[in-house]
């Protein structure tokens, strides 16, 4: 309760920009394989195999821009990060829809394999910054997993719901994923991170202990 208490804004802004976070991975990492193999007839395991590689990006790119962050600010490379997304996501889609596999493989490896890095390479030590050390464990793991419920929980059922309604157009997934990727960017704009605080054991002066002389 002293979480809600005292950080309301912080636990909502947190929860705002982890909302790209879950929504790009389920439906780049994770559902980009049921729609390429469904509707770009692309075999399922190339697919996932393009996915791969696109992770094995990330694997680069995520300390490069945790580092770079540091530099820029945690905010700002986060706010950055969410807006690239929003804007490649409508290319991307298109890139996809070609069946050709050179610019399938741009259209994961640019978003997922770089872009996205920019959110999740500082995402921990963003949140970090949000709470003060005494509720820090607790705020980080709220935000993280609440946030998970419309963030990633539910992404794929929006996702088949939009690809479905829309005749296997990707248009309105692709505009889902761009209105998340705008509400990130607001919240990691509007962030501002708690004064760092450091724990220390109480202080008591040391007392000289007695001479005994013979």
């Amino acid at each position: 309760m002293e979480l809600i208490r005292t950080y309301p804004r912080n636990i909502l802004l947190g929860m705002g920009a982890r909302y790209i976070d879950g929504v790009f991975f389920n439906v780049f990492a994770v559902f980009s394989i049921v729609y390429l193999s469904k509707h770009v007839q692309v075999d399922r395991t190339t697919a996932l195999w393009l996915v791969c590689l696109s992770a094995l990006v990330m694997v680069l790119t995520i300390p490069l821009f945790g580092k770079l962050s540091d530099r820029w600010g945690r905010p700002k490379t986060y706010a950055i990060g969410s807006l690239l997304l929003a804007l490649v996501t409508f290319p991307a889609f298109m890139l996809m829809g070609s069946g050709s596999l050179p610019l399938i493989a741009l259209a994961l490896i640019v978003p997922f394999g770089i872009i996205y890095a920019m959110c999740y390479g500082p995402e921990a030590a963003l949140f970090s910054d949000l709470f003060d050390v005494k509720v820090r464990y607790t705020g980080i793991s709220f935000v993280y997993q609440f946030s998970g419920i419309f963030a990633s929980g539910i992404t794929p059922i929006i996702a088949t719901f939009l690809i479905s309604y829309g005749d296997g157009s990707p248009w309105l997934l692709a505009a889902y994923v761009v209105f998340a990727a705008l509400v990130s960017m607001i919240s990691a704009m509007l962030i501002r991170p708690v004064s760092q605080t450091r724990t220390t054991l109480p202080h008591k002066p040391l007392r000289p202990s007695p001479v005994h002389t013979s």
